[in-house]
């Protein structure tokens, strides 16, 4: 429950969302929009929108998991995390179903060992 109330507080960053997520035992994935804050913002780099979601996600990472971490009262994450541009409608699509189905695969690894 901490974790998932500072997840969905990272909405109150300006031009952030949390559009999918699912929370599991050992892990997370979330998919974060970042809109740009302004019309040259999203101009910049090869696609549009690339480089200030980039720039703007360490920052969103390091808050969630600061302020979880002191609610929680010690460090329950690892320090890296993976993350992906999500660049298409397929890409996007491929990541929501994997965020959806991840709780039924750990459940039908955990019945099958």
């Amino acid at each position: 429950m901490i974790v998932e109330k500072y997840l969905l507080s990272s909405e109150q960053i300006p031009g952030v969302t949390v559009d999918s997520y699912v929370i599991m035992p050992d892990h997370i994935h979330v998919i974060f929009i970042i809109e740009p804050q302004s019309e040259d913002e999203g101009r910049r780099g090869a696609a549009p929108y690339q480089a200030p979601a980039n720039a703007k996600l360490p920052h969103i990472i390091s808050a969630f998991k600061r302020f979880a971490n002191k609610d929680i009262g010690h460090n329950i994450f690892q320090r890296s995390y993976y993350d992906h541009v999500i660049r298409n409608r397929g890409d996007y699509e491929t990541r929501v179903r994997y965020i959806y189905e991840n709780p039924a695969r750990r459940y039908y690894r955990l019945q099958s060992t």
